[in-house]
């Protein structure tokens, strides 16, 4: 579907109406806007245009030209619950240059020169997200009353009460060919996981985008609403975004993460696989400002476990088989799984920042040691240390100072006319950071008002 003749013929065929042009800031907010058909040329030709700098962080201000979002057919699809209605993502540019602020030509960009290596890289997601109802006084509980289970996990009857729910959103991801092959109720109350079929990642990252924002739809027409916030609640399990991936080649589509007849670490992954894995050991205290990328994130981290019992996220950078105390699972030897992720990523950012990591690992050979088999949750600090095993930054405002110093990353996410990408991700990060940290929360108050 790559012409304006196919895009028409497609939206003539699918009975739609409007187009929703929409592209993604730093954050990854959607931003859109909505087109008529009868204006499709135009958008085809010269895109939509947005004033960038009221988007959100897009390297702009008042006086910058307008971004120009030029939409890409490969990404149509018509939007079933609303099927009069279709979505193009877009590439942002600014008098006529793809704009190296945004994040989906950030990935585009990583791809491009991966295919140069004659490699694709392939991956799926598994959001998470909690259902939520909120009060007059801005408070939030969980949206269904009786889902107070202290073990809620997997519980039958907690996802039937949610059916209509889920069953809707399933039949959605199926009408637009995505193949969903699991739903089910995650660990903390309220909290649910969707899952479709992997794609190549520029793909994959536009359906996270298309799914968070079909899910928010959906659960606000419901009454509720729904969060990928990674820690809603302190005591509960917080929202994570596992990504499974894997590289393959570019002209023949064989995997190259299986290793065949020479493992040589008993996982069943290739030597590149294992390198990749290293590198991305190797730049995970960098890495984590990207896959974990707001205040909030460093609260769903760390060893000790929510009321369920159980964490699901990494507090450090190590790797094993079926374990899911490291940052990086391995459940089957044609991919790994990378647990460091949550709800607030943004999934261009994401991968482009973790290709840039495994590639670092690959060219440089790299080995990321043996496996390990312990539950790492039960080690103390310093057995983990004299392991050699690394502890991933206690807050955004660490993580976004490692990032400015991580040369991988700098190349890795794309330079600027201002400077690398990284250090201006970064800089928005730490003022975020700021913000958060001079607020008087509520807890401070109860702790510290009568003790002073």
């Amino acid at each position: 579907m790559g012409s304006v003749e196919d895009i028409r013929s497609r939206i003539e065929a699918d009975g739609v109406e409007f187009i929703y042009a929409m592209f993604v800031e730093m954050h990854g907010k959607p931003c859109a806007k909505l087109v008529p058909v009868e204006a499709l040329d135009g958008l085809m030709a010269d895109g939509a245009g947005f004033a960038g700098f009221a988007a959100g962080p897009m390297g702009q201000d008042p006086s910058a030209p307008d971004i120009l979002a030029i939409p890409d057919p490969a990404s149509y699809t018509q939007l079933p619950w609303q099927p009069n209605v279709a979505v193009m993502q877009c590439d942002p540019t600014v008098e006529g240059e793809l704009w190296p602020y945004a994040p989906r030509v950030i990935l585009r960009n990583a791809l491009d020169s991966l295919a140069e290596r004659n490699l694709v890289l392939k991956a799926g997601f598994e959001a998470e997200y909690s259902m939520v109802a909120r009060g007059d006084d801005g408070t939030i509980r969980v949206a269904d009353p009786l889902d107070t289970d202290p073990r809620p996990c997997y519980d039958a009857r907690l996802l039937t009460r949610m059916l209509p729910h889920l069953t809707e959103v399933s039949k959605h991801m199926n009408a637009m060919g995505w193949e969903n092959y699991a739903n089910d109720h995650e660990d903390a109350n309220g909290q649910f996981e969707q899952n479709w079929k992997y794609s190549d990642a520029l793909t994959t990252a536009d359906r996270l985008i298309l799914f968070r924002f079909m899910v928010h739809t959906l659960a606000q027409r419901d009454g509720r609403f729904a969060t990928f916030m990674p820690k809603p609640f302190a005591d509960r399990t917080g929202n994570g975004l596992h990504a499974h991936m894997s590289l393959w080649t570019g002209d023949t589509d064989e995997p190259l993460f299986p290793a065949g007849d020479t493992d040589s670490k008993g996982l069943g992954l290739s030597e590149l696989a294992y390198q990749f894995t290293a590198g991305l050991l190797a730049n995970a205290e960098s890495l984590v400002a990207v896959a974990c990328p707001i205040v909030n994130s460093y609260k769903r981290m760390g060893v000790g476990a929510p009321t369920s019992g159980a964490t699901w996220a990494p507090a450090y950078a190590a790797y094993g088989g079926n374990n899911r105390t490291h940052m990086i699972r391995v459940p089957e030897p044609d991919r790994i799984e990378i647990r460091l992720p949550d709800g607030a990523a943004n999934p261009y950012l994401l991968f482009a920042a973790i290709l840039a990591c495994g590639l670092d690992g690959i060219d440089n050979g790299m080995d990321p040691g043996d496996p390990n088999t312990d539950n790492l949750f039960t080690l103390s600090s310093d057995e983990v240390a004299a392991r050699g095993i690394k502890t991933l930054p206690p807050t955004l405002l660490h993580a976004a100072d490692n990032l400015t110093g991580n040369d991988v990353l700098r190349a890795g996410l794309g330079m600027t006319a201002d400077g690398p990408y990284s250090d201006y991700f970064a800089a928005v990060k730490r003022q975020e950071f700021l913000e958060h940290h001079h607020q008087v929360t509520r807890s401070e108050v109860d702790q510290y008002l009568t003790l002073f």
